[in-house]
């Protein structure tokens, strides 16, 4: 085949496609769905805010207004492209429209491929006037906010932050756990689960040594920037930190110095602070580089000045928030994630689609759909190893034969469902957060490339496979 054939064939297959997608546009426009959407979302991003109740500054407002309209438009177009994903192929089977396309010279996979790609402009169509009215609305209300106000929301809103922690402690903790296992004289003699358990019990013992601050202790974290400090520049620093506390007192208020810099240093500044326990807070610290040390490290170091001992976890007692980027770009990157899992649900319903009648594919993809969202109910199933839940008595699990046919199952769901939940872009814009290039790539790579792929190429094989002439009859 030489280059021109290759190169008309290409051409030939994008017609094709493009035709068939215009088809999926011209009923969406028949059946009113795209005004209808449209207007359900102008109408949510509009009057929603409207309902919403904050804690009355602006950014609280701000962050429950870009999680609620955000959230609203994932579910409404997510709902949304499961139904048209749905009628739009079991539909046209039904109604033997199907029967007159497949006798043209075009393949069916190209047909499902065609569907699917009118399915995603559609959805990419809705997605943008959305999002572009949220965007619109949050700069509109920002600027008939102080000076003050929005300073604040520039600096932790409208911004796209990334974060440091300190080096993880598991590697170390792992070995001097082994470590303090071969010191055991009677280790010989122990059963699996009695080593297990004993393992378990050293781990913790070092992690609560590392992660409990006793009254007037001190806790010292490192945070390397590398060659991420010449990011920072003069723009502040976010401390941002929670702690739970041993015993509650009576103001539920816990008072800390926070110094940066090394303990007892006369250039290290200091931020006593009151602070309520089980929550996230966010200390600024203004100086940029002039904070970090000449090896571009941040020392941070937390003085408990409380009756009672204060736990910051390792994973997410503390890190450091710095700009890394703009909120327009940040915005426009988290629409990309969003965007994703409407084209993993498209090709979830035209799957379907290819061999049910439109009832029950709707039925079984949205079925799936709450699974998904259940992954929460099954993520603790899987943690506590049993499915009929703990002994109250004992405390033991107690494990059937149901939790070892049904355990493996749950674990490989929520492997498939984690590949898509992974990425939480509404809470991430709602709270500055960074949303890079790179995570966007593995959203698309993982959501659309492997997850769609796979149920893009079961659904054309399906349908490529299926009896159209017979299809009436069987449905």
């Amino acid at each position: 085949m030489t280059p021109h054939d290759l190169e008309c064939d290409t051409v030939l297959l994008m017609q094709r496609l493009l035709a068939i997608a215009a088809v999926t546009w011209k009923a969406a426009f028949r059946f009113r769905l795209f005004w209808v959407l449209a207007g359900l979302l102008l109408g949510s991003v509009v009057a929603l805010p409207l309902l919403l109740k904050d804690d009355g500054t602006a950014r609280g407002f701000i962050q429950i207004m870009l999680t609620y309209t955000l959230s609203v438009i994932t579910t409404l177009l997510g709902f949304s492209t499961l139904w048209l994903a749905c009628g739009t192929l079991a539909r046209d089977i039904e109604d033997c429209q199907m029967q007159m396309v497949a006798v043209k010279p075009i393949a069916r996979w190209q047909i499902w491929l065609g569907k699917w790609l009118g399915i995603l402009l559609l959805d990419a169509t809705l997605l943008a006037v959305a999002g572009a009215s949220v965007y619109g609305l949050l700069q509109w209300r920002a600027q008939r906010l102080p000076a003050g106000e929005r300073e604040i929301l520039r600096n932790e809103i409208f911004v796209a932050r990334a974060s440091l922690k300190e080096p993880s402690q598991n590697k170390n903790i792992d070995m001097e756990v082994t470590k303090q296992l071969e010191r055991i004289t009677n280790r010989a003699s122990l059963s699996l689960e009695e080593l297990e358990e004993t393992r378990g019990q050293l781990r913790d013992r070092l992690k609560a040594f590392q992660q409990v601050v006793g009254p007037n202790h001190r806790r010292e974290w490192v945070i390397d920037f590398g060659l991420k400090k010449h990011l920072v520049g003069d723009q502040p620093l976010f401390l941002r930190v929670k702690f739970h506390a041993a015993q509650t007192n009576l103001t539920g208020q816990y008072l800390g110095l926070w110094t940066i810099g090394p303990f007892n240093s006369p250039l290290a500044e200091s931020y006593p602070q009151s602070l309520a326990a089980d929550t996230f807070h966010e200390i600024k610290l203004q100086g940029g580089t002039r904070l970090l040390d000449d090896q571009g490290r941040l020392v941070v170091n937390f003085v408990n000045r409380n009756d009672s001992a204060l736990v910051f976890l390792l994973d997410d007692g503390l890190e450091v928030l710095y700009r890394e980027g703009g909120f327009g770009l940040n915005f426009g990157r988290g629409l990309g994630i969003i965007f994703c899992w409407l084209a993993l649900l498209a090709a979830l319903g035209l799957a379907s689609a290819s061999l049910l009648s439109f009832p029950v594919a709707a039925f079984f993809s949205v079925s799936l759909l709450i699974v998904a969202l259940s992954s929460g109910t099954l993520s603790s199933v899987v943690q506590e190893g049993t499915v009929s839940g703990l002994n109250h008595e004992t405390g033991a699990v107690t494990r059937s034969w149901f939790d070892q046919a049904v355990l493996p199952l749950f674990r490989a769901i929520l492997g498939v469902v984690n590949l898509a939940q992974s990425f939480a872009p509404v809470d991430a814009l709602s709270t500055g957060r960074s949303i890079t290039w790179g995570q966007l790539g593995q959203a698309f790579a993982q959501i659309v490339g492997l997850l769609g792929g796979l149920i893009g190429l079961a659904g054309m094989a399906l349908f490529s496979r299926r009896e159209l002439a017979t299809a009436q009859g069987t449905q």
